[in-house]
């Protein structure tokens, strides 16, 4: 508590400089202004550092209550406890403090030692609301992280095929709605088995992390991107028919097949790809989309690899 700051309202310099020279003396740091329009600026320009506010009621230009009442309504000031002190001591005016947003009212005039006790009383219930404060922001943030796990694949850090399937329903329904076109595209690694006999799965799944990153940068951020499954990756392009998907998948293969992987020193990799699109008479579900693509991927693999099928 030696290192609170205080900032303190009162126009009486008399009062003032004896309960600051006070305050400083039990290790305050206290900041004095004489009127309400200084108190709101120092407020706002000082909200992340200020750990309380001695408020005087009665000042030279705003009534302290409606000080009081503006910096409870503010975002950046609203979380600082604000003590009243005030000559007017009946049970109205102390309601009319509270109604303002004071966390405590003190009367004129006070024993020193009694305002000592309010502050403090006030600083450990701000340290206990900043401590749940900072525990729930860093809840919230463990939630975040769980969430994001949850949708994302751990060695690519693409959508996971939980996550392609959710969105999947949502844009299907969208292209039977407003009958806008919907691609998806189905990638497979061509002889990737071999990679993993011939130099180890670590290098494998360096493969499949630099192909994530070349499938990632090929593509808009509004476009869907997964890992479907072992060294399959599906793209779905909200929006794409199937002449600017195939477009989108040549640039594709041409780029995969042109990258030089450092973990097979230079040795190329290709991909095949199957296309497909709605809205079309043999596709009508989202479900249906993917087959579509995967049959048509397996024809590129049949014809030969590091080329692209469509439907």
């Amino acid at each position: 508590m030696s290192k609170a700051k205080i900032l303190f309202v009162e126009d009486s310099k008399t009062q003032a400089q004896t309960i600051k020279d006070f305050l400083e003396s039990k290790g305050y740091d206290v900041i004095w202004v004489e009127d309400g329009k200084s108190a709101i600026s120092e407020a706002k320009s000082r909200s992340s550092e200020l750990d309380i506010i001695l408020l005087d009621v009665i000042l030279p230009d705003l009534n302290g209550d409606e000080v009081c009442r503006w910096l409870k309504l503010n975002q950046a000031t609203r979380g600082i406890p604000i003590i009243m002190l005030t000559v007017k001591g009946s049970i109205p005016d102390k309601v009319i403090g509270l109604e303002a947003g004071a966390d405590d009212y003190i009367p004129k005039p006070f024993d020193e030692i009694e305002l000592n006790a309010r502050i403090y009383a006030c600083l450990r219930t701000k340290a206990l609301q900043d401590e749940l404060k900072l525990k729930n922001r860093q809840l919230e943030e463990l939630l975040e992280r769980v969430e994001v796990l949850a949708i994302t694949d751990p060695l690519t850090e693409l959508f996971n095929r939980r996550r392609f399937e959710n969105v999947l329903e949502k844009e299907f329904q969208k292209t039977r709605r407003y009958n806008s076109p919907l691609s998806c595209l189905m990638i497979d690694i061509d002889h990737f088995k071999k990679i993993n006999d011939d130099y180890g799965h670590h290098v494998g799944d360096a493969v499949l992390q630099d192909i994530a990153q070349i499938i990632r940068g090929n593509f808009r951020e509004i476009d869907i991107i997964s890992r479907w499954g072992g060294e399959e990756f599906i793209v779905l392009l909200p929006l794409t028919d199937s002449e600017a998907a195939l477009k989108s998948a040549k640039r594709l293969l041409q780029t995969i097949s042109n990258y030089k992987f450092s973990s097979l020193s230079g040795k190329k990799v290709t991909v095949s790809i199957g296309v497909a699109s709605a809205p079309s008479a043999n596709i009508d579900s989202g479900e249906k989309l993917i087959n579509i693509s995967d049959l048509v991927m397996y024809e590129a693999k049949k014809n030969g690899r590091n080329r692209i099928e469509t439907a």
